[in-house]
């Protein structure tokens, strides 16, 4: 056989050799790259969405370990279960619910509801010209039957927030009812006003006299995507024996610590607090706007609650601690 025989059959092999193995011209890589999953990997099972985002991937100021991602709790959004088996529907105006909003809350099917898909979406319905006044503003409020349940874990959801003129989306943490506000607490995880695309994280204790003001911290985070892009929120916490004024917390956009705090004397243990996720209408917050009318949606993809923080667990807090910014008064 001439060498060019053997140059022919050569060439013939290795083109069925690539196309067996489908490499293209220029890609010598068989093995497509990992892309970077929202929900931890053992929930991956359960075909819940993905959402990637490489701006996502934070960075450490050591070698993150690998996760374990015990999740102890997660929120069945099942379309075939109703919203009252794990949470409870808020309802009326509660004179504004002390920030002068305009909504009514319900339970109503057109105000929350799960997708076939599996999301849960909290509606706020504006209708200025209903003759009702119950019906111009309409919108839902819910309350976890969960409460956090442990001394240390961190809570965390994938959200697309609704950002529009009198529209206030919240997603939130406040004591098992009955409780004193704000001397028991509030932490804010989400929460975003008048379409402004910034996200608040806060936490609220103390005492409010309408002039004393001054026990509330804050950290504001810029977030162009927010009505447009799912982004995970994440808050972690580590009190132990649930004693108040002691133990750390810090929150987290997108796997990137925004916000850390130590947790204030006389708040009620964290292990206490329930899970609110509401969309308000109007009020103080909102700077007197009225919503247009139409539906405005927070959209919640997935919320579960973990033992630890994934790429890193509780050594990845401490050193998250180290460098996350503290909120700042007013």
């Amino acid at each position: 056989m001439s060498w060019k025989d053997q140059l022919k059959r050569f060439k013939g092999e290795w083109d069925k050799f690539n196309a067996e193995h489908n490499i293209l011209p220029g890609n010598h890589s068989q093995q497509p790259q990992a892309q970077q999953q929202y929900y931890p990997q053992q929930q991956q099972q359960q075909q819940q969405p993905q959402y990637n985002r490489a701006s996502a991937a934070p960075q450490y100021n050591q070698q993150p370990q690998q996760p374990i991602n015990t999740i102890y709790w997660q929120a069945n959004f099942d379309p075939n279960i109703p919203i009252e088996a794990e949470w409870e529907p808020k309802q009326g105006n509660n004179n504004g619910w002390g920030n002068n909003e305009l909504e009514f809350y319900t339970g109503n099917p057109e105000n929350c509801f799960y997708t076939n898909d599996r999301k849960l979406i909290v509606r706020a319905i504006a209708n200025n010209n209903a003759p009702d006044p119950s019906q111009q503003y309409t919108s839902a409020r819910l309350v976890s039957r969960q409460r956090l349940a442990r001394d240390r874990g961190v809570l965390s959801a994938v959200l697309t927030s609704p950002c529009a003129s009198g529209i206030w989306p919240a997603f939130w943490l406040l004591p098992f009812e009955p409780f004193a506000w704000p001397g028991d607490g509030e932490v804010d995880i989400m929460e975003t006003w008048n379409g402004e695309r910034k996200n608040h994280s806060c936490l609220h204790w103390g005492t409010y006299t309408g002039e004393d003001w001054n026990k509330h911290i804050t950290q504001q985070t810029q977030l162009d995507h927010m009505p447009t892009t799912p982004i995970r929120y994440d808050f972690a916490w580590d009190q132990p024996g649930g004693q108040a004024g002691q133990g750390r917390m810090i929150w987290y956009i997108d796997g990137r610590p925004v916000m850390k705090a130590t947790v204030p004397g006389g708040t009620r243990p964290l292990r206490d607090f329930t899970i609110l996720l509401n969309v308000a209408m109007g009020g103080t917050v909102a700077a007197g706007q009225i919503p247009r009318d139409g539906g405005y949606d927070l959209v919640v993809h997935w919320l579960a609650m973990m033992d630890e923080l994934e790429n890193g667990g509780w050594g990845r807090f401490e050193s998250d601690w180290g460098y996350a910014p503290e909120g700042k008064v007013g």
